[in-house]
């Protein structure tokens, strides 16, 4: 398995860590007989850690789509190289620690972290355009 499938499968584990950390902290919110019933009802925004875990899991979610894309081109393209396999990796790690800093309130440095993980994504779609235009 190449470097960059792996780390789409450590992204994929990280996508179910948000979603347990965010459901399990809407259920203490909001209590077990809320977590298991039909929901039928609105109920207000979540508030707090809870708040902030299911508005992380909503941004990988958002974010993960595109990064997969950028794998499964790099793969496709047979393009796959030291960079990357860095960018995957970066991904991976500022994803981790976006979820760190958004769960801990962390004001700007989350954003920060934000902006790396996009630039790795962005790093992985472009790298197999790279090799085509700097081979031709």
């Amino acid at each position: 398995m190449t470097p960059e499938l792996e780390a789409l499968v450590a992204a994929g584990l990280l996508g179910f860590t948000h979603i347990i950390l965010a459901s399990h902290a809407m259920s203490l919110q909001r209590g077990y007989r809320w977590a298991a019933s039909a929901r039928d009802e609105p109920t207000p925004p979540a508030t707090g850690m809870a708040g902030r875990l299911e508005r992380a899991n909503r941004n990988f979610t958002e974010t993960f789509v595109f990064f997969a894309a950028g794998i499964f081109v790099v793969y496709a393209a047979n393009a796959g190289n030291t960079v990357t396999a860095w960018a995957a990796w970066t991904y991976v790690a500022a994803r981790a620690a976006y979820l760190i800093a958004y769960a801990g309130g962390v004001f700007l440095v989350r954003s920060l972290i934000w902006n790396v993980a996009t630039l790795a994504v962005l790093a992985l779609l472009l790298a197999p355009l790279a090799r085509q235009w700097w081979s031709a």
